[in-house]
Protein backbone atom coordinates (compact mmCIF):
# COMPACT_ATOMS: atom_id res chain seq x y z
CA UNK A 1 0.00 0.00 0.00
CA UNK A 2 0.96 3.78 -1.32
CA UNK A 3 1.13 5.86 1.77
CA UNK A 4 1.52 9.71 1.55
CA UNK A 5 2.42 11.51 4.74
CA UNK A 6 0.87 15.27 5.33
CA UNK A 7 3.23 16.58 8.06
CA UNK A 8 6.97 17.46 8.40
CA UNK A 9 7.20 18.34 12.04
CA UNK A 10 9.22 16.43 14.97
CA UNK A 11 6.67 13.64 14.97
CA UNK A 12 5.81 13.89 11.37
CA UNK A 13 9.80 13.42 10.53
CA UNK A 14 10.93 10.75 13.90
CA UNK A 15 7.96 8.52 14.08
CA UNK A 16 5.49 8.59 11.06
CA UNK A 17 7.87 9.09 8.41
CA UNK A 18 10.73 6.25 10.28
CA UNK A 19 7.78 4.00 10.77
CA UNK A 20 6.43 3.88 7.18
CA UNK A 21 9.96 4.33 5.25
CA UNK A 22 11.20 0.80 7.41
CA UNK A 23 7.91 -1.37 6.89
CA UNK A 24 8.21 -4.13 5.03
CA UNK A 25 4.68 -4.32 3.09
CA UNK A 26 4.21 -0.15 3.38
CA UNK A 27 5.83 1.92 0.85
CA UNK A 28 6.27 5.83 2.50
CA UNK A 29 5.41 7.30 -1.22
CA UNK A 30 5.43 11.14 -0.68
CA UNK A 31 5.36 13.97 1.37
CA UNK A 32 3.57 16.81 1.54
CA UNK A 33 3.71 19.95 4.24
CA UNK A 34 3.22 23.70 4.77
CA UNK A 35 6.55 24.41 4.20
CA UNK A 36 7.89 23.52 0.93
CA UNK A 37 11.54 22.97 1.89
CA UNK A 38 10.63 21.29 5.08
CA UNK A 39 8.53 18.46 2.63
CA UNK A 40 12.13 17.96 0.32
CA UNK A 41 14.32 17.81 3.34
CA UNK A 42 12.47 14.93 4.74
CA UNK A 43 11.65 13.34 1.47
CA UNK A 44 15.32 13.63 0.63
CA UNK A 45 15.89 12.30 4.35
CA UNK A 46 13.68 9.67 3.52
CA UNK A 47 14.19 8.62 -0.17
CA UNK A 48 10.95 9.84 -1.41
CA UNK A 49 9.17 13.24 -3.34
CA UNK A 50 8.09 16.19 -1.88
CA UNK A 51 4.42 16.89 -3.39
CA UNK A 52 3.57 20.58 -4.42
CA UNK A 53 0.05 20.55 -2.66
CA UNK A 54 -2.09 18.17 -0.48
CA UNK A 55 -4.18 17.38 -3.04
CA UNK A 56 -1.51 15.92 -5.09
CA UNK A 57 -0.36 13.57 -2.54
CA UNK A 58 -3.38 12.04 -1.74
CA UNK A 59 -4.48 11.84 -5.69
CA UNK A 60 -1.12 9.74 -5.88
CA UNK A 61 -1.42 7.33 -2.92
CA UNK A 62 -3.55 4.75 -1.27
CA UNK A 63 -3.50 6.16 2.46
CA UNK A 64 -2.49 8.88 4.07
CA UNK A 65 -0.65 9.07 7.89
CA UNK A 66 -1.22 12.66 8.74
CA UNK A 67 0.58 14.11 11.48
CA UNK A 68 -0.37 17.85 11.79
CA UNK A 69 -2.35 20.31 14.15
CA UNK A 70 -5.88 18.79 14.82
CA UNK A 71 -8.03 21.64 13.47
CA UNK A 72 -5.89 20.80 9.53
CA UNK A 73 -5.71 16.98 10.00
CA UNK A 74 -9.34 17.33 10.50
CA UNK A 75 -10.25 19.10 6.65
CA UNK A 76 -7.48 17.19 5.61
CA UNK A 77 -8.60 13.59 6.60
CA UNK A 78 -12.25 14.69 5.12
CA UNK A 79 -10.62 15.42 1.86
CA UNK A 80 -8.21 12.42 1.43
CA UNK A 81 -11.60 9.82 2.65
CA UNK A 82 -13.88 11.51 0.04
CA UNK A 83 -10.79 10.59 -2.80
CA UNK A 84 -11.04 7.08 -1.24
CA UNK A 85 -8.10 6.85 1.08
CA UNK A 86 -7.51 4.83 4.20
CA UNK A 87 -7.20 6.91 6.97
CA UNK A 88 -3.89 6.81 9.75
CA UNK A 89 -4.42 9.91 11.88
CA UNK A 90 -3.08 11.45 14.74
CA UNK A 91 -4.93 12.00 18.24
CA UNK A 92 -7.12 14.38 18.60
CA UNK A 93 -8.92 13.64 15.58
CA UNK A 94 -10.73 16.81 15.96
CA UNK A 95 -11.38 19.56 17.80
CA UNK A 96 -15.46 19.35 17.33
CA UNK A 97 -17.52 16.52 17.37
CA UNK A 98 -18.99 18.41 14.22
CA UNK A 99 -15.60 17.79 12.08
CA UNK A 100 -15.38 14.46 13.13
CA UNK A 101 -18.82 13.24 12.31
CA UNK A 102 -17.65 14.60 8.56
CA UNK A 103 -14.67 11.77 8.97
CA UNK A 104 -16.61 9.13 10.17
CA UNK A 105 -19.72 9.64 7.42
CA UNK A 106 -17.38 9.79 4.54
CA UNK A 107 -15.00 6.96 5.63
CA UNK A 108 -18.29 4.88 6.62
CA UNK A 109 -20.00 5.81 3.03
CA UNK A 110 -16.55 4.22 1.03
CA UNK A 111 -15.77 1.48 3.36
CA UNK A 112 -12.22 2.92 3.99
CA UNK A 113 -10.22 1.33 6.99
CA UNK A 114 -9.55 3.89 9.17
CA UNK A 115 -7.00 3.78 12.42
CA UNK A 116 -6.65 6.87 14.87
CA UNK A 117 -3.08 6.58 16.80
CA UNK A 118 -3.10 6.66 20.78
CA UNK A 119 0.51 5.31 21.12
CA UNK A 120 -0.24 3.22 23.80
CA UNK A 121 -3.19 0.90 22.32
CA UNK A 122 -0.56 -0.44 19.90
CA UNK A 123 1.74 -1.63 22.25
CA UNK A 124 0.57 -5.42 22.78
CA UNK A 125 0.85 -5.44 26.80
CA UNK A 126 -1.59 -2.53 27.05
CA UNK A 127 -4.01 -4.10 24.64
CA UNK A 128 -3.76 -6.89 26.45
CA UNK A 129 -4.24 -5.61 29.67
CA UNK A 130 -7.39 -3.87 28.20
CA UNK A 131 -9.04 -6.66 26.80
CA UNK A 132 -8.57 -9.00 29.78
CA UNK A 133 -9.47 -6.07 31.99
CA UNK A 134 -12.34 -5.33 30.07
CA UNK A 135 -13.60 -8.96 30.09
CA UNK A 136 -13.50 -9.15 33.95
CA UNK A 137 -15.74 -6.93 34.30
CA UNK A 138 -16.82 -5.43 38.25
CA UNK A 139 -15.05 -2.11 38.13
CA UNK A 140 -16.32 0.92 40.22
CA UNK A 141 -13.80 3.68 38.33
CA UNK A 142 -10.91 4.66 37.13
CA UNK A 143 -7.53 6.74 37.53
CA UNK A 144 -5.40 8.38 35.10
CA UNK A 145 -2.95 11.32 35.70
CA UNK A 146 -0.82 12.70 33.06
CA UNK A 147 1.82 15.47 33.64
CA UNK A 148 3.89 16.59 30.96
CA UNK A 149 6.74 19.11 31.12
CA UNK A 150 6.57 19.89 27.42
CA UNK A 151 7.52 24.03 27.82
CA UNK A 152 10.98 23.28 28.87
CA UNK A 153 14.40 23.76 26.72
CA UNK A 154 15.23 21.91 24.47
CA UNK A 155 11.70 20.20 23.97
CA UNK A 156 10.51 19.38 20.53
CA UNK A 157 6.85 20.41 21.29
CA UNK A 158 7.36 23.47 23.15
CA UNK A 159 6.40 25.30 20.38
CA UNK A 160 3.19 23.81 19.30
CA UNK A 161 0.44 27.17 19.19
CA UNK A 162 -2.17 24.64 19.22
CA UNK A 163 -0.52 22.79 22.36
CA UNK A 164 -0.26 25.97 24.26
CA UNK A 165 -3.68 27.45 23.54
CA UNK A 166 -5.78 23.34 24.14
CA UNK A 167 -3.17 22.37 27.19
CA UNK A 168 -3.28 18.73 28.13
CA UNK A 169 -6.62 18.45 28.11
CA UNK A 170 -6.59 18.23 24.48
CA UNK A 171 -3.02 16.50 24.16
CA UNK A 172 -2.69 14.10 26.50
CA UNK A 173 -6.20 13.61 27.24
CA UNK A 174 -6.88 11.39 24.43
CA UNK A 175 -4.24 8.83 25.27
CA UNK A 176 -5.89 8.61 28.94
CA UNK A 177 -9.40 8.62 27.40
CA UNK A 178 -8.11 5.98 25.16
CA UNK A 179 -7.50 4.02 27.86
CA UNK A 180 -10.35 4.20 30.32
CA UNK A 181 -12.96 4.09 27.59
CA UNK A 182 -12.29 0.49 26.82
CA UNK A 183 -12.89 -1.04 30.47
CA UNK A 184 -15.60 1.67 31.28
CA UNK A 185 -17.41 2.27 28.85
CA UNK A 186 -19.34 5.45 27.34
CA UNK A 187 -19.42 8.14 29.39
CA UNK A 188 -22.90 9.72 30.14
CA UNK A 189 -21.60 13.13 32.23
CA UNK A 190 -18.65 15.11 31.97
CA UNK A 191 -17.20 17.58 34.88
CA UNK A 192 -14.22 19.25 34.45
CA UNK A 193 -12.29 22.07 36.24
CA UNK A 194 -8.74 24.33 35.83
CA UNK A 195 -6.31 23.75 38.23
CA UNK A 196 -2.90 25.53 38.19
CA UNK A 197 -0.21 25.57 35.78
CA UNK A 198 -2.82 24.80 32.64
CA UNK A 199 -3.92 21.51 34.08
CA UNK A 200 -7.46 19.95 33.35
CA UNK A 201 -9.40 18.02 36.33
CA UNK A 202 -12.05 15.99 34.59
CA UNK A 203 -14.47 13.72 36.23
CA UNK A 204 -16.52 11.24 34.28
CA UNK A 205 -19.62 9.68 34.90
CA UNK A 206 -19.85 6.21 32.48
CA UNK A 207 -22.67 4.65 31.34
CA UNK A 208 -21.96 1.86 33.47
CA UNK A 209 -22.09 3.96 36.60
CA UNK A 210 -18.43 3.65 37.16
CA UNK A 211 -16.68 6.89 37.61
CA UNK A 212 -13.40 7.86 36.02
CA UNK A 213 -10.81 10.55 36.83
CA UNK A 214 -8.80 12.38 34.95
CA UNK A 215 -5.35 14.71 36.03
CA UNK A 216 -3.99 16.45 32.88
CA UNK A 217 -1.70 19.14 32.33
CA UNK A 218 1.20 20.32 29.31
CA UNK A 219 3.22 22.15 32.05
CA UNK A 220 3.74 20.20 35.28
CA UNK A 221 6.43 21.07 37.33
CA UNK A 222 9.60 19.08 36.01
CA UNK A 223 9.98 16.82 39.54
CA UNK A 224 5.96 16.56 39.48
CA UNK A 225 5.86 14.66 36.30
CA UNK A 226 4.19 11.23 35.62
CA UNK A 227 1.90 9.07 33.74
CA UNK A 228 -0.31 6.39 35.10
CA UNK A 229 -3.83 5.15 34.92
CA UNK A 230 -5.46 2.23 37.35
CA UNK A 231 -8.71 0.68 37.67
CA UNK A 232 -10.20 -0.20 40.85
CA UNK A 233 -13.13 -2.34 41.96
CA UNK A 234 -14.03 -6.17 43.83
CA UNK A 235 -10.95 -7.50 42.32
CA UNK A 236 -8.71 -4.61 43.83
CA UNK A 237 -6.70 -2.55 41.74
CA UNK A 238 -5.39 -2.79 38.43
CA UNK A 239 -2.73 -0.63 37.07
CA UNK A 240 -1.64 -0.27 33.33
CA UNK A 241 1.43 -1.57 32.41
CA UNK A 242 4.05 0.34 31.22
CA UNK A 243 4.14 -0.12 26.50
CA UNK A 244 7.46 -1.72 26.76
CA UNK A 245 7.82 -0.25 23.15
CA UNK A 246 8.22 2.66 21.11
CA UNK A 247 6.83 5.06 19.31
CA UNK A 248 8.31 3.90 16.23
CA UNK A 249 7.40 0.47 16.75
CA UNK A 250 4.02 1.30 17.93
CA UNK A 251 3.24 3.06 14.53
CA UNK A 252 4.06 0.14 13.02
CA UNK A 253 1.53 -1.79 14.21
CA UNK A 254 -0.95 0.84 13.24
CA UNK A 255 -0.08 0.51 9.84
CA UNK A 256 -0.10 -3.13 10.03
CA UNK A 257 -3.59 -2.63 11.59
CA UNK A 258 -4.33 -0.20 9.05
CA UNK A 259 -3.51 -2.82 6.12
CA UNK A 260 -5.46 -5.44 8.04
CA UNK A 261 -8.95 -3.22 7.49
CA UNK A 262 -8.41 -1.98 4.39
CA UNK A 263 -7.97 -6.09 3.32
CA UNK A 264 -10.74 -6.67 4.78
CA UNK A 265 -13.21 -4.26 3.60
CA UNK A 266 -12.76 -1.21 5.81
CA UNK A 267 -13.52 -3.54 8.99
CA UNK A 268 -13.36 -1.67 11.78
CA UNK A 269 -10.48 -1.10 14.44
CA UNK A 270 -10.68 -0.72 18.15
CA UNK A 271 -8.78 2.39 17.25
CA UNK A 272 -10.88 3.84 14.17
CA UNK A 273 -12.29 7.04 13.96
CA UNK A 274 -15.75 5.95 15.23
CA UNK A 275 -13.54 5.34 18.52
CA UNK A 276 -11.48 9.07 17.54
CA UNK A 277 -14.97 10.45 17.50
CA UNK A 278 -16.39 9.09 20.93
CA UNK A 279 -12.89 10.80 22.58
CA UNK A 280 -13.43 14.31 20.82
CA UNK A 281 -17.03 14.33 22.02
CA UNK A 282 -15.95 13.84 25.61
CA UNK A 283 -13.08 15.92 25.42
CA UNK A 284 -15.80 18.86 23.53
CA UNK A 285 -18.17 18.40 26.91
CA UNK A 286 -14.99 18.48 29.10
CA UNK A 287 -13.88 21.52 27.68
CA UNK A 288 -17.23 23.36 27.77
CA UNK A 289 -18.10 22.00 31.20
CA UNK A 290 -14.84 24.13 32.41
CA UNK A 291 -15.84 27.31 30.50
CA UNK A 292 -19.45 27.06 32.22
CA UNK A 293 -18.79 26.03 35.22
CA UNK A 294 -21.55 22.74 34.93
CA UNK A 295 -22.10 19.19 34.15
CA UNK A 296 -22.53 18.63 30.69
CA UNK A 297 -23.70 15.38 28.47
CA UNK A 298 -21.50 14.58 25.37
CA UNK A 299 -22.67 14.56 21.92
Amino acid sequence: MRFGLLGTGHWAAETHAAALAAHPVAELAGIWGRDPAKAQALADRWGTRAHPDADALIADVDAVAIALPPDIQSGLAERAALAGRHLLLDKPLAFSTEEADRIVRAVDERALASVVFFTNRFAAPVETFLQETAAAGGWDGGRATAFASIFQPGGHYGGSHWRRERGGLWDVGPHSLSVLLPVLGPVAEVTALDGPRGAAHVLLRHDSGAIGTLALTLDARPAAQGFSCDFYGERGIAAVPDAGTTAVAAFATAVDRLLSGARNGGAADPCDVRFGREVVAVLEAADRSRREGRTVAPR
